[in-house]
């Protein structure tokens, strides 16, 4: 088992040799700290802590600059515990990276989906509307709230209510390409989430080892590449310049000289 935290940036495609489109989404991911680790004796599980998106230490806690000293790092804005992983493997203050997945690799990715407040039954559930017209006075409302006996709402009864802002994880995607130039991480698919919000990608749970054999993303390398100009002879293309102009010269006499001809 293995995590990296990251930020959601937004939805792309991207083309392989043979044409293929790829929707993916774009996972910026800067390198992670290995803010605490902890063992079985000292807190009854092994899990590593990993800080993420480095913030002004003015906008930081007394306790979060403590607890990141021990790291030897500055202060971040999230923390989130990764546990399953073999804790011999890490040190306090390592970074962890986009290199530590590959292309191809199946990973489970958990974020919080967008809020939409408080909605209706019918958004909120699916549920179908009244008839709109002929009086009948049922339109959006949620509909009868249970049977005459014992007179009560059971539980789990589909009503209006709070809708999203919720914590989703989406399993068994795969990582397209990953860039540790830009420290960006393509996923197959889409996953949790709004624009710039928090998300977590971790080694699948039903795959742990398992990796796609992943086709070579098509490169635009060619069009950025300047054109080569081949070298020519001042001198030879002039010297063409000059025989086409004769030519064209002595065609025009000839032609000249047939119409006078003609109309002799």
């Amino acid at each position: 088992m293995k995590g990296i935290l990251g930020r959601k940036i937004g939805m792309t495609q991207v083309f392989t040799k043979s044409g293929k489109l790829i929707p993916v989404t774009v996972v910026e991911v800067e390198p992670n700290v290995v803010t605490q680790i902890k063992t079985k004796a000292n807190d009854g599980y092994d899990a590593i802590q990993l800080g993420f998106d480095t913030k002004r230490e003015k906008l930081a806690t007394k306790a979060s600059i403590g607890h990141t000293n021990k790291a030897e790092t500055t202060p971040k804005r999230f923390f989130k515990e990764i546990r399953g992983v073999e804790i011999n493997d890490y040190t306090l203050g390592q970074q962890i990276t986009v290199e530590a997945f590959v292309e191809g690799e199946v990973v489970d990715v958990t974020g919080t989906t967008k809020g939409k407040g408080f909605q209706g039954a019918i958004k909120r559930h699916n549920q179908k509307r009244g008839p709109m017209g002929h009086g009948s006075q049922y339109h959006r409302s949620p509909g009868s709230m249970g049977s005459m006996r014992p007179m009560r709402v059971f539980k789990g009864k589909k009503l209006p209510g709070h809708m999203g802002a919720v914590t989703v994880t989406i399993q068994n995607l795969e990582i397209v390409s990953v860039d540790s130039e830009n420290n960006v991480l393509l996923v197959k698919g889409n996953i949790p989430g709004a624009k710039n919000s928090l998300v977590i990608i971790k080694s699948s749970v039903k795959n742990p080892s398992k990796t796609n054999e992943v086709e070579e993303l098509n490169s635009y390398e060619a069009i950025n590449e300047t054109p080569v100009v081949e070298e020519t002879n001042v001198e030879e293309v002039t010297e063409e310049v000059e025989t086409t102009i004769e030519e064209e010269t002595v065609t025009e006499e000839v032609v000249e000289e047939a119409t006078t001809e003609e109309d002799k």
